[in-house]
């Protein structure tokens, strides 16, 4: 009988685990697989396009540019929660709203932010073969939509993220956006490809470090969705790796591609005969840069810079423009010194050694011992580079005040990193053995970088938590499981390995909660287009007829004349000139807003939809613009040298301009006279600054200043719960365009001429 009972007990239990397993799969509990969403509004009616159409040349016209062509407006940097990141931030735990689906991105930009242009571009990390087909299908739907009735509404585009990121300075490259001309899959990369590395290593391997599953027992009203999470992830895992030796060409299509460098991204792209736009982004981000990264060998022949013909300046993680002769840290990578303290800049090393001198001298220890372990902490944070902050255990937020940051730039990025700043990438020239020069020729972009796929959220100063990436734990006891506190505050540092942050990649790097006050709505390019057509576009955006803006639509032309006053060259153009050249800059500022919705949002979308999307507030224009103040020229006059120094060839402010603008904007001229006797290339291009108005978190840590304007305390506008959801932390300040450079070159004959006399 005993065997008998022992196999009926057996056949019980695998019952019982079975029916367990059936009715965890009705109940959700291993995940669900999320789709794209669903498009619900029609294309925006046409009387609307062409009222748009229309105020944008009425302006023009009064400024004297012609009516050949149109400025449309647009954003090339969209995520859904098909990226990790935008689902983690989207977790109802997490403040979020629970899903970002990409359907709703047609929908935004419609109907809320009333974009000409789009484009999905979700981490290539996280899309599977069934993601990317259903990217691509919803990307078809919303164009058929916007095309319906004649001139189309929105034009999108199908994109993904190259998100590379690495823990030492020669690992790293940073994130590309990989944008596709058209919406035939056969014109259109076979999968998205990945950056080999930590991210990868972060999703495949190590999921844990990034939401610790246990989680969902926090929310059980909401745990759907941190099982889908569970699932998403899986996925990714679930998706064999393509053979890395294999062109990409040749490969299936249901393998998960993988790049190391933007030279193998390029080379893969083309072995499929692909010539995509291919945008750096996000370069100056110091949260994730290691110190000491720099433009210089991007501009290596081998890592392709000739394929990237734009650059996103500014977006929703801040702003990447303006090079500074300050350094995070000091000497080589082998010998790292954390620098003194500068002019406008706290180095977050520094920082360190005054957190743990202030413990010590606390305790009563004396303070030669204290002075010591300040010096420790300091060559300790120096040596780890990138999250030098975990070298300092128990230390908060306030105690850092403004290191690291840099205090007299516009907007800028977190941790700011000078060397891969757009300056200074085009300052900088690569010099090879065979006397053969490499520069980057950038256009200028903005764009929003958003994860709840809501392109184009800069019109208003509103809706922090839903139209920025500012972001965190709805509870204290939410936060310390994502990000586990340290037991006690030591006074003496660590001493971290730079394996250690190799191989712990997840939250705990990124000073998660510091940067929540650098995230704004972002920006966007506008481009010059001679039609308004998808072709047209494209056309703008391959030749650089585009500038970025700080999210507000101000408009702008930046021309180069001849001596009769003639347009020769626009922004983004190259010329080789034989006299000093002239510029010409027409510049009106964006229009007013007035509060709430237009009357075709409202009739378009239903009103739970409008409601869900748009929080209230659409891009509704009034009839009067901001006034432009000023127009400033910078000028950037690359290294003809191996080592030439930077500092003296980045000029800027350059020239400082007044603009006379009494509601219609204004026009200005300016020349370089220094130019042909200079004898080398000059790169020249414009801001044109608005008055001021507001922005989310442009204050960024909200310091309180001592007499001598040292930051002394901070105030922080948290993404969690230490601030609270309506507070949207905004503060004024001088929004702005920037109009993508002009490249010259001096005739060699002439400019030898002037040179010698």
């Amino acid at each position: 009988m005993r065997p008998f009972i022992i196999i009926a007990s057996v056949a019980a239990l695998l019952l019982a685990a079975i029916g367990l397993y059936v009715v965890g799969v009705f109940q959700g509990w291993y995940g669900k697989s999320r789709d794209a969403g669903e498009i619900t509004g029609e294309s925006v009616p046409q009387a609307e396009i062409e009222t748009r159409i229309a105020r944008l040349q009425a302006t023009a016209t009064a400024l004297g540019e012609a009516e050949d062509t149109e400025i449309l407006f647009g954003d090339l940097h969209v995520h859904s929660t098909f990226s990790t990141d935008a689902f983690v931030w989207a977790l109802p735990l997490l403040r979020g709203e629970g899903a970002n689906p990409l359907a709703d991105a047609c929908d935004f930009a419609r109907y809320c932010s009333a974009l000409d242009f789009w484009a999905a571009t979700d981490h290539a990390e996280a899309l599977t073969p069934t993601r990317w087909s259903q990217i691509i299908d919803t990307v078809q739907q919303c164009a058929a939509r916007s095309d319906a009735n004649g001139i189309p509404d929105v034009i999108p585009f199908v994109g993904f993220e190259w998100t590379q990121v690495g823990a030492l300075p020669e690992d790293h490259y940073g994130h590309k956006n990989v944008i596709f001309r058209t919406l035939n899959p056969d014109e259109i990369a076979a999968r998205p490809i990945a950056a080999a590395g930590v991210t990868v290593r972060a999703l495949r391997d190590n999921a844990q470090a990034m939401l610790p599953p246990q989680i969902a027992f926090l929310d059980l009203a909401n745990r759907q969705d941190y099982y889908d999470f569970g699932r998403f992830v899986q996925d990714v895992r679930d998706v064999p790796l393509c053979d890395e030796n294999t062109p990409s060409g040749e490969l299936p299509r249901d393998c998960y591609e993988m790049a190391t460098t933007p030279g193998d991204l390029v080379a893969r792209l083309e072995s499929q005969g692909l010539d995509p736009l291919i945008i750096p982004h996000g370069s100056a981000w110091g949260f994730y840069t290691p110190p000491g990264t720099s433009w210089d060998k991007q501009l290596e022949p081998e890592a392709r810079p000739d394929v990237m013909r734009l650059v996103e300046i500014f977006s929703g993680h801040g702003n990447s423009e303006e090079y500074r002769s300050w350094r995070r840290i000091a000497g080589d990578l082998g010998n790292p010194v954390c620098p003194e303290p500068g002019a406008n800049y706290l180095p977050s090393c520094w920082q360190a050694g005054v957190i743990i001198e202030e413990r010590c001298l606390a305790e009563g220890l004396e303070s030669a011992v204290c002075t010591d372990r300040a010096f420790e902490a300091r060559e300790n944070a120096a040596f780890v580079g990138l999250a030098g902050h975990l070298t300092v255990q128990g230390e908060s937020i306030e105690d850092w005040l403004d290191a690291g940051q840099c205090q007299d730039c516009f907007m800028p990025a977190f941790n700011f990193n000078t060397l891969t700043s757009v300056q200074y990438g085009l300052a900088v020239t690569h010099f090879d053995e065979n006397g053969e020069e490499y520069r980057f020729r950038w256009g200028f972009v903005g764009s929003s970088d958003t994860h709840t796929a809501r392109p184009g959220t800069g019109y208003k100063p509103f809706g922090r938590h839903y139209m920025t990436d500012a972001g965190g734990a709805e509870t204290q006891s939410v936060a310390e499981r994502i990000l586990p506190p340290d037991e006690g505050a030591p006074s003496q540092s660590l001493r971290l390995s730079r394996e250690y942050l190799i191989n712990n990649a997840g939250f705990q790097m990124t000073e998660l909660e510091r940067q929540a006050s650098f995230f704004t709505s972002g920006g966007l390019v506008a481009a010059h287009v001679g039609e308004r057509s998808r072709d047209g576009l494209w056309s703008a955006l391959e030749s650089r007829q585009v500038y970025a803006t700080s999210g507000l639509r101000q408009l702008l032309w930046f021309d180069l004349l001849d001596a009769s006053g003639n347009v020769v060259a626009g922004m983004g153009a190259d010329a080789e000139l034989d006299d000093n050249p002239v510029f010409r800059v027409r510049a009106a500022g964006s229009l007013r807003q007035n509060p709430g919705c237009p009357d075709y949002s409202v009739r378009g979308l239903t009103p739970d939809r409008l409601q869900q999307l748009c929080r209230g507030e659409c891009y509704n224009p009034g009839n009067e613009r901001h006034l432009i103040t000023r127009i400033e020229v910078v000028r950037i006059r690359p290294q003809i040298y191996d080592g030439e120094p930077v500092d003296d060839l980045i000029e800027d402010v350059w020239l400082s301009l007044p603009c006379d603008d009494v509601g219609e904007g204004c026009e200005v001229e300016f020349t370089d006279p220094e130019f042909l006797s200079g004898a080398r290339d000059a790169i020249y291009y414009v801001r044109a600054i608005q008055e001021a108005s507001g922005q989310v978190n442009a204050e960024n840590l909200r310091c309180t200043y001592d007499e001598s304007g040292q930051c002394i305390a901070v105030n922080p506008c948290f993404g969690d719960y230490r601030t609270d959801m309506e507070e949207e932390c905004v503060a004024d300040v001088e929004h702005r365009a920037w109009s993508s450079p002009i490249y010259l070159t001096p005739r060699t004959e002439i400019a030898s001429l002037e040179a010698s006399e």
